[in-house]
């Protein structure tokens, strides 16, 4: 232990002294009133803490949202966990993706697979990727009308995974068609 930790040990062993102190002389004969009260103020600062602690959870979208800038630049604010997130519509159909430079494909979950009209039932799992999560089966696919902002591609070819996934992944098949650029917490793609 250094001297700074000494210090701080004396000051906050000082101040709980003087405010037990206070306490003791406050509430002389009265200590079930001192302890309910006690008791109070520590639920009421919990509760403070917790709701401080989940404020993030409790927020109705914390994945930001990309914006078109001038130019044609589409804007990716870094997300709190720290990654990007961009929403691509394909045949009309609103996805979310993560952005993935250190995938080589767009990766479609099963979920969002169903979504587009995909029956996973009818498709053949031949391929494998290796995941952080291990080895996994994986099914090629073609996406038609693919549109990110003012960019709009007719086709674009996927991948669906087998595995468990939270949300698509959007490999360099497709970035690789976009120069990207990090610039001050924000990915800009533009063509």
């Amino acid at each position: 232990m250094d001297g700074d930790m000494i210090g701080r040990l004396a000051y906050l062993g000082l101040l709980l002294a003087a405010v037990g102190g206070y306490v003791i002389v406050e509430f002389r004969g009265r200590m079930g009133q001192a302890l309910r009260t006690a008791a109070a103020w520590g639920l009421i600062v919990i509760g403070l803490m917790a709701g401080y602690g989940l404020w993030q959870d409790l927020r109705p979208n914390p994945i930001p949202r990309q914006s078109l800038a001038e130019g044609g630049e589409i804007r990716l604010p870094r997300a709190a966990d720290g990654h990007y997130y961009l929403t691509l519509t394909v045949g009309g159909t609103e996805l979310p993706f993560m952005v993935d430079t250190g995938a080589s494909q767009v990766v479609l979950s099963l979920a969002d697979a169903r979504r587009l009209g995909i029956d996973p039932a009818s498709l053949a799992f031949i391929g494998e990727a290796r995941t952080a999560n291990g080895t996994v089966r994986t099914a090629s696919v073609t996406l038609t009308d693919v549109q990110l902002g003012p960019y709009r591609d007719a086709s674009l070819g996927a991948v669906v995974n087998e595995g468990a996934m939270d949300i698509s992944l959007l490999g360099m098949s497709y970035l690789g068609r976009y120069r990207i650029e990090i610039d001050a917490g924000q990915m800009i793609l533009t063509r």
